[in-house]
């Protein structure tokens, strides 16, 4: 089957050669009648030869220079005049053919459209041709500007013209947009008909036109714009030509329609492949959450741990997940996702904080994947809620587990003629070793609860996270004095003061409040001598106190750490008679005269050993302080306010003050 642009074009072409044809035979005819005796020979050479009109003057201006008959030049006349007509009959059939063939060829462009501004740009070049102007151009429609602008250019050698915006009503093309009627005019300057506007006039200018043409583009009934053909001198555009320009704007239009819905149909396609993706992508989600919430219950039923948790998630995420405790986990991302309850990116790790009520139990980490997609992201903290609700039975089966140890330290400490065999094989049923080297640590919360009940609640949480700390250490908790002993083995090239300040950390990150930890010496041979426990205990909770009144609450800390002052701490030292040797003299001149010489000595120690700032904090003048600390150089010595002598003062004063509020 052949293609109907094609045959349509084979049809226009033989139309145009029969109506050649057609031509020739009338003239053959018509000139048999009229000019007899061979007076059209000239004429038919030169309708054959195409020659100019002009020169069909040549045969009866030369019969009249030779002074032939009348009758013969009066033939001659009427031979040309027809000679004439079947010339413009041939002109207006061959014009007529090619604006045909030019119009099948551009709608065999539009078939094959693929790139719409090179069919419009096809379409003003023929339309200009076949018109014979110096320009044609296209304009169209802006729906959202309410005007219409350039779009394709022919022959047009200003910029100020190509880049014309026209408003509905304004210029010959505004005019047409607006109406959806074709106007011409013969001079543009000099027609009143439409509204010129400095710009519009200004573009028309510098393109030195005159006569134009317009038609309208029209899709079904909207114009969607203009199409234009335009010269630099006067001219009157015939019928045939403004029907040939609109046949051009029909194809523009198609065109146009056709780029939109070509745009539309891809649009559409590109809409139904991203839906088609998502659907894919959605259906593999489905299936790794599926798989995910498979392997959890498993581990579940099967009493599997956190750890396998985590090897779990690590095979549906493709990556490395690892539980961690609270305490080793990145602080801030940690306490950012226990507060806003979702994971949170930190680097490329992302981290996904286990919690339990309030409390801090760890971390799932996911290494290296810095872009996670958000079903992954929920798979992360769903597996991080599984991992709390392990660690939340395990706590259950291991509470009774703790009440032992708790009585266990408790007879430690208190029952000390217990029989070492059978502490010995308490301990080994709880997993510990009374005979391995040992430190007591007395930990305290610092914080002040606003009532009974929240203190209450925050012992036992600090009690909880104790036992749980002692239980994964191979030691033993209890709670006791307000606050919570423990005792923990030390490891090998381990320190009190280190093991004091770990275990101050680990708590306060457990229970989100500031915990001190006061450390004993290493303590030996438990189950032999029992009493040892009662004795590190005290002086564990010595360091403690020492601590809090030395401003270091959060802190944890041994006798060890507190230099000649350790001394005074650790067993049985005699508090009483250091402050009484270092400080007594001032402490016993108050009683006996009432003067505030401690107190004095106090805030001058406190405002730098600044006399200006002392009696700024005692509101007394600077005098007096100076008379003050006369009294105690004479008292102390002169060497009082050297560094080792202001140490001792220093500490022997707070020391005094703490016993002084027990």
């Amino acid at each position: 089957m052949r293609n109907p642009v094609s045959m349509s074009r084979d049809h226009v072409q033989s139309a145009g050669r029969n109506g050649a044809d057609a031509a020739g035979a009338a003239l053959a005819a018509e000139a048999a009648v009229i000019a007899p005796g061979g007076a059209e020979a000239p004429f038919l050479e030169l309708l054959a030869r195409g020659a100019s009109a002009d020169a069909y003057e040549q045969p009866v201006l030369l019969a009249r220079a030779e002074g032939r008959p009348t009758e013969a030049i009066a033939a001659l006349e009427r031979a040309k005049q027809l000679a004439l007509r079947v010339r413009a009959e041939l002109e207006g059939r061959r014009r007529r053919e090619a604006e045909l063939s030019a119009l099948f060829e551009t709608a065999h462009d539009l078939a094959g459209l693929r790139d719409l501004d090179s069919v419009l740009q096809a379409i003003v070049q023929r339309a200009r041709s076949l018109l014979g102007t110096d320009v044609a151009y296209l304009s169209l429609n802006d729906p959202e500007r309410g005007d219409t602008y350039m779009r394709v250019t022919e022959g047009s050698v200003a910029a100020r013209f190509q880049q014309l915006r026209l408003g509905m009503g304004e210029g010959l093309g505004g005019l047409v947009a607006q109406t959806a009627r074709p106007y011409v005019t013969d001079d543009y300057f000099k027609d009143g008909r439409f509204q010129h506007t400095n710009a519009i006039d200004s573009g028309v200018r510098d393109e030195g036109l005159v006569a134009i043409l317009g038609v309208p583009l029209m899709l079904g009934p909207h114009v969607i714009g203009v199409l234009f053909a335009a010269d630099r001198r006067a001219r009157v555009f015939e019928r045939e030509q403004i029907a040939l320009l609109g046949s051009f704007a029909a194809l523009a239009a198609a065109a146009i329609d056709s780029a939109n819905m070509l745009a539309e149909t891809r649009t559409a396609l590109a809409g139904l492949e991203r839906a088609n993706e998502i659907i894919r992508d959605r259906s593999a989600v489905i299936e790794r959450a599926s798989d995910v919430h498979d392997r959890l219950t498993e581990l579940v039923l099967r009493g599997g741990g956190v750890h396998d948790v985590a090897a779990a998630v690590s095979q549906v995420l493709d990556g490395t997940v690892e539980f961690t405790e609270a305490a080793d986990a990145p602080a801030e991302p940690l306490e950012a996702s226990r507060a806003e309850g979702h994971a949170v990116c930190q680097g490329e790790d992302w981290i996904a904080a286990v919690t339990a009520g309030g409390e801090l139990l760890g971390a799932l980490v996911l290494r290296g994947h810095p872009g996670l997609d958000p079903v992954d992201q929920l798979t992360l903290e769903r597996a991080a809620m599984v991992t709390s609700l392990l660690l939340l039975a395990r706590r259950s089966a291991a509470e009774a587990e703790q009440r032992v140890r708790g009585e266990l330290l408790d007879d430690l400490l208190d029952a000390r003629d217990r029989d070492p065999r059978l502490l010995r094989e308490r301990a080994f049923r709880l997993h510990a070793d009374l005979d391995a080297t040992h430190v007591v640590l007395a930990a305290r919360l610092d914080g002040t609860a606003p009532d009974a009940d929240q203190e209450a609640d925050a012992r036992r949480r600090l009690w909880s996270a104790a036992s749980h700390l002692a239980a994964t250490r191979h030691g033993l908790a209890a709670a006791r004095d307000g606050g919570t002993v423990l005792l923990l083995p030390l490891k090998p090239g381990d320190t009190a003061t280190e093991l004091a300040r770990r275990t101050a950390r680990q708590l306060g990150t457990a229970v989100h409040e500031t915990v001190t930890v006061g450390a004993s010496g290493p303590v030996r041979d438990l189950a032999v001598a029992p009493d040892t426990v009662a004795a590190a205990y005290a002086e564990g909770r010595r360091c403690l106190d020492a601590l809090r009144l030395l401003g270091r609450s959060g802190d944890g800390a041994a006798a060890e750490d507190f230099g000649f002052v350790g001394l005074l701490l650790a067993g049985d030292r005699d508090i009483a008679g250091f402050v009484d040797r270092t400080i007594g003299e001032v402490v016993a001149y108050d009683e006996r005269r009432g003067t505030d010489l401690v107190r004095t000595l106090d805030a001058y120690f406190t405002c730098g050993m600044s006399p200006a700032r002392t009696k700024d904090e005692l509101h007394v003048h600077v005098n007096t302080v100076a008379q003050r600390l006369e009294r105690v150089a004479r008292l102390l010595g002169d060497d009082w306010q050297s560094p080792a002598r202001a140490l001792e003062i220093q500490l022997a004063l707070r020391l005094h003050r703490l016993s002084a509020q027990h």
